[in-house]
């Protein structure tokens, strides 16, 4: 497999682990096998500190006008993604994004920003448990799942809230590069993965 571009997306009042677990389980991934993989780097709309959750301050290594064009491009959740459902802009990169990428992944609300963008017509997804009537009011042809910690439609995978994300990457990981990669890096990670 030649190295991919994993870029995650930042923004204000984004959730630490939504994008921390997935940066986490790429970038270990990549690191064991001599960082040969993936190519792990978060965006941003502009290049400046992006503050999240709690206060978090992250530096973003690209903005949206030009970053390299991701394989697998990461959308996370967090109360910002109200805001960013009515910023044209980056609903606009996230669609030619998405036509590019290999994969479009969400964690959480970033689901919301998936639908927003068009990505979710007639697909299968799930969000938050807090969010489920929000995304089915957004994408009204989605058939929205409950309790399911991610739903994969081929290209567009969307995860439940936080956590799930981690659940979803490993996923990610393993289809790309088996099971027992996967198993490796989620050992590594001391996370406790579970996947039928």
């Amino acid at each position: 497999m030649s190295k991919k571009k994993v870029a995650i997306f930042i923004f204000n009042d984004v959730e630490v682990l939504d994008f921390a677990g997935p940066f986490e389980v790429f970038s270990v991934t990549s690191e064991l096998d001599k960082n040969q993989l993936f190519e792990v780097y978060t965006v941003a709309e502009e290049l400046k500190s992006v503050t999240a959750r709690n206060g978090l301050s992250i530096n973003p290594s690209y903005e949206i006008a030009d970053c390299p064009t991701p394989n697998i491009l990461i959308i996370p959740g967090g109360f910002g993604t109200r805001e960013l459902m009515n910023n044209s802009l980056v609903i606009q990169w996230v669609q030619n994004c998405s036509r590019q990428a290999e994969l479009v992944l969400s964690v959480c609300t970033g689901s919301l920003i998936l639908a927003k963008a068009g990505l979710l017509v007639g697909l299968e997804a799930t969000t938050h448990h807090l969010v489920i009537d929000d995304l089915r009011y957004l994408a009204p042809t989605t058939q929205v799942l409950e309790n399911q910690r991610f739903v994969d439609n081929g290209q567009i995978i969307t995860a439940a809230g936080i956590s799930a994300g981690i659940d979803m990457c490993l996923y990610v990981v393993s289809i790309l590069l088996g099971k027992e990669i996967a198993e490796k890096t989620a050992k590594y990670m001391e996370y406790k993965w579970e996947i039928d």
